[in-house]
């Protein structure tokens, strides 16, 4: 049991890890959409591009795409449940 718990505890670290560097990665993509978009004429909230790129990202915050990275905790620990599950009650 406590080796099951060990390895909970370095698959949460390590999905951290990812979890953190995803959701830096996606937040710079969308801030470089968003300065591409602003310099293609796109001027929404007058000629100032950092207010657009910081209501553009405040938006983003609250997308569904940016709750889809929370899949990195989920699908792993479901698939282990899920293994687990067939080799102990199958």
């Amino acid at each position: 049991m406590l080796s099951l718990a060990r390895l909970f505890l370095f698959l949460l670290v390590g999905l951290t890890i990812v979890y953190v560097s995803v959701s830096l990665w996606s937040r710079q993509v969308r801030k470089g959409k968003l300065r591409a978009a602003w310099d293609e004429g796109d001027r929404e909230y007058g000629d100032d591009r950092d207010l657009y790129v910081k209501r553009g990202l405040e938006d983003y915050d609250d997308s569904f795409r940016r709750k889809l990275i929370l899949l990195v905790y989920i699908v792993p620990l479901a698939v282990i449940a899920y293994i687990i599950y067939v080799v102990n009650f199958t």
